[in-house]
């Protein structure tokens, strides 16, 4: 038991630095979820905005207040569907390669009711 001091330290050199990196990856891995929905609900604003024929300006600058910061915001029409797409990339460390992606779909609200 005498001999066994310097285990215990050692130990710990290794087992500290790994405990650390599974935490910031935990938390790197938390944030990315976050801004994954914040991608999807500023779609869904902006394709709710879209389909009540706000301007393109205000549909655009409704998506991206519940977009993640730096996000881009792309709004497109398909016959009556309106489709609004946000792009962002996780915060963290050098922008990592993982992009986030949230499209939306409504159907655009002067075609409701209107028999083809």
């Amino acid at each position: 038991m005498a001999n066994d001091r310097g285990f215990v330290t050692a130990e710990a050199a290794v087992v500290l630095p790994a405990l650390v990196l599974f935490v910031m990856a935990l938390m790197w891995a938390l944030l990315a979820a976050s801004a994954q929905i914040q991608c999807v609900d500023a779609a869904r604003a902006g394709a709710r905005a879209a389909a009540r024929q706000d301007p393109p300006d205000t549909v655009e600058a409704t998506a991206r207040r519940a977009a993640p910061d730096g996000a881009t915001v792309m709004v497109g029409r398909e016959g009556d569907l309106v489709r609004v797409t946000v792009v962002a990339h996780p915060p963290g460390p050098d922008r990592l390669t993982l992009e986030l992606r949230g499209t939306a779909v409504a159907l655009a609200e002067e075609t409701v009711g209107v028999d083809v």
